[in-house]
């Protein structure tokens, strides 16, 4: 019998799992102290009210026979299809229905993807990255181009990638493209032949006049997946919601990978919970929509603090304006695990190191604005009176 060997040349310890135990031998040798979490990018506030009542009533739909419902359609419940196909029509953009699939969350699908993808095929990631890019794909022994272009990559002729990750508004920098230079990706996939895996987790975040969806881009439809995420839009975290988009005119090597998609998700998944996609119902509502939008604000503030804070001191910095993530360059020449045992012991902060998302990161630190609003304004004063000194 053969394994999957692949898995040896995985970094040793998943980066959030290293914090966690750092923490812990801090909290263990200092009871008393209360602990500042900027690290990990997991939401504070609960659901909105709406979410709440519809979740009840998906509960109380499957306790009668006339509402009760088994098994859902594997690529999602058809209304809520719908209202995700209307929210992209509001935003100008023209979506086929059965393009859009619903999934158990953004985290999932980025790996489940992979499966539509020849193992031989070159990936390009985008560092710094989410770590999950990486590991799905040493999972499947891919060889990964680690492109390190900067805070706004654009395209390099020399490199032929078959798949390209672009997440924006960016995890870790906060960073949002341009749609110039996300036309130029578009137009670089499409030349090459490359399919683009765009995560667009973030987008409700975006305030400027910046692209939401690559589907803003002219010729997107022929080069690219969308995968979405309810987690940090409405606070699905906990309760794992999300949608990809996969458009019928995407088509390589004369096979079209929506249909792909349809049979993959057919064999190898029965479609998400009634009771969670009924309660993403709610998400869709013009009472839901103010309501999650006003925990983006609670966020938003949270970030306001962290950057006043960085200013202050006179800290670069990227993000948080149009993202929950503040990118920073660590001072005094420290490396991010450096800075992370140094806000630990200091001032009691939990940030992620930058090493953790790739090795262009290493002198940087991600702060996460996810975080309680009074420990998040403490936080930030915490860091003048650090950082002061």
């Amino acid at each position: 019998m053969k394994i999957n060997h692949h898995y040896s040349e995985l970094q040793d310890s998943y980066l959030f799992a290293n914090i966690a135990q750092k923490v812990k031998v801090y909290q263990e040798a200092h009871p008393d102290q209360h602990m500042y979490r900027m690290g990990i990018g997991d939401v504070s506030l609960p659901l909105a009210p709406s979410v709440i009542a519809a979740l009840h009533q998906g509960v109380e739909d499957q306790a009668h026979q006339e509402t009760f419902h088994g098994y859902l359609p594997e690529v999602g419940y058809q209304p809520l299809r719908e209202a995700i196909q209307n929210e992209y029509a509001a935003q100008g953009i023209d979506l086929d229905v059965n393009d859009i699939f619903v999934s158990s969350g953004a985290s999932d699908e980025l790996g489940d993807i992979l499966h539509l993808f020849d193992r031989d095929a070159v990936v390009m990631i985008m560092e710094p990255a989410y770590p999950a890019y990486v590991d799905a794909n040493v999972m499947d022994g891919r060889k990964i181009i680690h492109y390190d272009g900067g805070v706004l990559p654009k395209p390099d002729p020399d490199l032929h990638p078959d798949l390209i990750y672009i997440c924006s508004p960016n995890n870790p920098t906060g960073s949002v493209m341009t749609r110039e230079v996300l036309k130029e990706w578009v137009d670089f996939a499409n030349a090459t032949d490359a399919v683009i895996i765009f995560d667009a987790a973030y987008k409700a975040f975006i305030e400027e006049d910046l692209p939401k969806s690559i589907f803003e881009i002219e010729g997107a439809k022929t080069c690219a997946i969308e995968i979405c995420s309810f987690s940090k839009t409405a606070g699905f975290t906990g309760t794992r919601l999300g949608y990809t988009i996969v458009p019928h005119e995407l088509v390589r090597e004369d096979m079209v990978l929506h249909d792909m998609w349809v049979r993959n998700r057919t064999t190898r998944t029965n479609g998400v919970s009634y009771i969670i996609q009924r309660g993403a119902m709610a998400i869709f509502t013009e009472q839901g929509k103010k309501e999650w939008q006003a925990n983006i604000a609670v966020y938003k503030q949270n970030a306001k603090y962290l950057m006043a804070a960085l200013d202050e001191v006179g800290i670069t910095y990227v993000g948080g304006k149009n993202a929950p993530y503040i990118w920073l360059d660590c001072p005094n020449g420290m490396t991010g695990w450096e800075f992370f045992d140094y806000l630990l012991n200091e001032v009691q902060i939990i940030g992620t190191p930058g090493e953790g998302f790739g090795a262009c990161g290493e002198h940087n630190f991600r702060l996460s604005c996810f975080g309680d609003p009074e420990d998040t304004k403490e936080a930030g004063r915490r860091l003048v009176t650090l950082l002061k000194k």
